[in-house]
């Protein structure tokens, strides 16, 4: 005798606190951005004017690779204050920032020549991870501040001798 009864389970889903919510979206906007930066390299002629000292139409330079870095900095250091900074800092700064970076990744349209394909995906889905973070930190819900604190109860000490 054979009873073979299947149970079917749902799987417990907790949800998801605001920060680490933030924090994976400037991850993934942080890889994204990188890959699409390295696979760039691929477009033929890119590595002959690199070569050459130019990238885009900006001569390389110390000063072209220290905003590189800073621009690659902003996704890192946002993971990491997503997930440190207290909620009314943390929702500012990422409204801030995020706003920021949307005419920034944007900017990167203008070095697509015929690789549309290629840029238009990327810089799409940077906007989409973008509006995700705005989306994220404008709709974090809020807890009501209480009016008046509450009395502080007595300790059991001063209960028990009757004061």
């Amino acid at each position: 005798m054979d009873t073979n009864t299947k149970t079917t389970t749902t799987l417990h889903d907790p949800p998801v606190p605001v920060r680490a919510k933030l924090a994976a979206a400037w991850t993934s906007f942080m890889f994204l951005y990188i890959y699409v930066d390295y696979l760039h390299l691929y477009k033929p002629g890119i590595i002959d004017d690199i070569l050459a000292g130019v990238v885009f139409e900006f001569d390389i330079s110390q000063t072209f690779v220290v905003i590189a870095l800073t621009s690659v900095a902003i996704p890192t250091f946002m993971i990491l204050l997503s997930m440190t900074l207290p909620a009314r800092v943390n929702r500012a700064v990422n409204l801030v920032v995020a706003t920021l970076l949307i005419p920034y990744s944007a900017f990167n349209v203008l070095g697509a020549g015929s690789w549309t394909y290629f840029y238009g995906l990327g810089i799409g889905l940077e906007l989409l991870l973008l509006a995700y973070i705005l989306r994220s930190a404008w709709t974090w819900l809020r807890t009501p501040a209480p009016s008046m604190p509450e009395p502080a109860a007595p300790r059991r000490s001063q209960m028990q001798l009757g004061r």
